[in-house]
């Protein structure tokens, strides 16, 4: 049985040019700053995000780690959306490893922040609270079903870091979808951030890795905290050549992903059985449920695998559908004609 899987845009598959570029990479000591292959993949990394310096990490949750260990210390507060990935997904490991303090403000469904409610979150110099030193945004936003945060938007929580004189870091795990929907260069997204976070093994279908980018001293400093959570690499050039692969041709066609999941989103909305509204689909992240209340969510994706089609639950509620390279049009259509045998069953 042909398998469908949508269950995350991490489940990408290398191209054959990426496996190409890892055989062929020229190799080197990392932890000395000796493999060529990771010191150009940064470089280009940092360029194309318009920042001095880049880092190469094993994960977006490494990243985001790295990135929130360098900007804070312990007893430091981190004010991020209560919907954010960092805040729900990764173990809470910048409280666990470096006792930074979280506060969060409500995501709006857009998946932005107010920012008068970022303001208000922000500490007065009281002996009595911890000192606020981030904001974090997440652009796209994965519990917001991909929603793409406007430069305007960004423009205001700038603001509000500016005014508090806290800095500013982007978990853009999948930045260049937001890129992409914006149609603006990532470079105009990683400007309104002080620091950003990008996922490779995402939507760019590398098999490893994600990126930080910043100014050239917090690179410095962040390459310390990387080596202490462990992440020091060796010969990583053979996972950092599928990575510069991936920044040179895997982002334009992000474009079909999107389209695939607009495809995707219209067809859900024919089948009575099923809640979604498909203008709030913005990238490849489609997000719905049912509307039938005795209906199971459990047996609808039970019978959707047995159908050879596999889905994750994003919560007690909704399904969350995730198109990405490896995903055709046809297999679209696939999919809803095993959507509608399973509700309409």
């Amino acid at each position: 049985m042909h398998t469908i899987d949508l269950r995350s845009d991490t489940v990408t598959l290398p191209t054959e040019a990426m496996r190409l570029a890892m055989y062929q990479a020229e190799l080197g000591d990392d932890v000395y700053g000796e493999d060529p292959t990771v010191n150009r993949l940064e470089q280009l990394s940092a360029e194309r995000m318009g920042k001095e310096a880049a880092l190469f990490v094993v994960s977006g949750t490494m990243g985001n780690l790295v990135a929130l260990l360098t900007h804070c210390g312990r007893g430091d507060e981190v004010i991020m959306g209560d919907q954010a990935h960092t805040f729900i997904y990764e173990q809470g490991g910048s409280s666990a490893l470096g006792g930074i303090h979280v506060h969060t403000v409500p995501n709006l469904p857009d998946g932005s922040l107010d920012p008068a409610q970022v303001r208000d979150a922000v500490r007065s110099p009281n002996i009595h609270f911890p000192f606020t030193r981030l904001i974090c945004l997440e652009n796209t936003h994965n519990r917001c079903g991909g929603a793409v945060v406007s430069l305007e938007q960004m423009d205001a929580i700038r603001a509000v870091a500016q005014e508090a004189g806290v800095q500013l870091h982007l978990d853009g795990a999948r930045v260049f979808n937001a890129a992409v929907a914006l149609g603006v260069p990532v470079a105009d997204i990683a400007a309104r951030v002080d620091t950003i976070q990008f996922c490779l093994s995402k939507g760019l279908s590398a098999p490893v890795g994600s990126v930080i980018a910043g100014p050239a001293e917090f690179i410095a400093r962040a390459r310390r905290m990387r080596k202490v959570v462990g992440g020091g690499f060796r010969q990583a050039g053979v996972l950092a050549a599928a990575g510069i692969v991936a920044l040179e041709t895997m982002v334009d066609r992000l474009t079909e992903d999107h389209a695939n999941a607009q495809a995707l989103a219209r067809g859900l909305a024919e089948i009575p059985a099923i809640k979604i509204d498909p203008s709030a689909v913005r990238t490849n992240i489609v997000m719905f449920g049912l509307s039938d209340p005795g209906m199971q969510m459990s047996t609808v994706q039970q019978g959707l695998a047995d159908r050879g089609v596999r889905i994750n639950a994003a919560d007690a509620h909704r399904f969350r559908a995730v198109t990405h390279y490896g995903i055709s049009a046809e297999d679209i259509i696939c999919v809803l004609d095993a959507v509608q045998e399973v509700v309409g069953a």
